[in-house]
């Protein structure tokens, strides 16, 4: 069986990658991971693509990375998924491409460490999907994003339903799924999909600078911040109240805490400077 993605590429022109590079690497600098895609000319979701994604969470996985950007090279964040890989499939086959697609989707969103996705162009479909599943969100000014699967008769099938839901609200996750339409950076801020707007020429370099910041930080207390918040969405308030002290608590044995509270002692706030143990 094929392994095929889940939506929809307004260029319908199967990306070739560089023969010198595969479509997705991963990057480092220091603490910070940054998985690069690269798949020219439009950075289509397709099985090369999605292979090289899932070598790169591996490569990620094993590392000592404290914080994780996902950026992309390129005119378009993405153009979609590439619909000639559509052709031919039965159920069985679709629900292989739609599982293989959830899968990754839902190691980015487990990794126990700050994630961000620094979107600076059109982005579509599978790449939008694969933004949600990031802690936050970051783009440029006027940048197109869609969840367009509808225009083929199919809805997001990496996740996108839900974990816009999640961000949006229903209402709003209906509006932008069902009408195929294109929304703006500066809508999906309003609401609260897109954590932060900057113009272009900005993005990547402050991006990539908070970034930094995050994978310098106090990273078990930042997966404990993750654990609080899947707990909230799997169980409400309540479940998240119930392991508010287990998850917590845990930090009290971290090197993190006791040299925070140190530094926060003999010289003041925002001084200390944490390991992530």
């Amino acid at each position: 069986m094929r392994t095929n993605l889940p939506g929809y590429a307004e260029a319908e022109i199967p990306g070739t990658s560089s023969l010198s590079q595969p479509p997705a690497r991963v990057e480092r600098d220091g603490p910070l991971a940054t998985i690069v895609i690269d798949h020219p000319p439009l950075n289509l979701f397709g099985e090369p693509l999605l292979r090289s994604l899932e070598q790169a969470v591996d490569d990620v996985e094993r590392s000592d990375a404290r914080a994780l950007a996902i950026v992309a090279r390129g005119d378009v964040f993405t153009g979609g998924a590439d619909v000639n890989s559509f052709q031919g499939l039965d159920v069985a086959d679709g629900a292989q491409a739609l599982g293989a697609g959830l899968e990754l989707i839902r190691r980015v969103e487990a990794l126990p460490m700050p994630t961000l996705s620094v979107v600076h162009a059109l982005c579509l479909t599978a790449g939008f999907e694969l933004s949600l599943a990031c802690d936050l969100i970051w783009a440029a000014e006027g940048v197109p994003f869609g969840l367009v699967e509808a225009v083929i008769g199919l809805t997001p099938g990496w996740g996108g339903n839900q974990r816009l839901v999640e961000r949006a609200g229903p209402a709003r996750a209906k509006e932008l799924i069902m009408s195929a339409g294109l929304f703006t950076s500066e809508t999906l801020e309003r609401w609260n999909v897109v954590n932060r707007v900057l113009p272009a020429a900005e993005l990547n370099d402050k991006a990539m600078r908070f970034a930094m910041r995050l994978a310098q930080g106090p990273t078990l207390a930042h997966a404990a911040t993750k654990q609080l918040a899947r707990s909230v969405r799997d169980g409400g308030v309540d479940e998240a109240d119930r392991r508010t002290l287990e998850i917590i608590g845990a930090l009290f044995e971290t090197e993190d805490l006791r040299a925070g509270i140190e530094s926060f002692l003999s010289e003041g706030p925002g001084k200390a400077s944490f390991q992530g143990r």
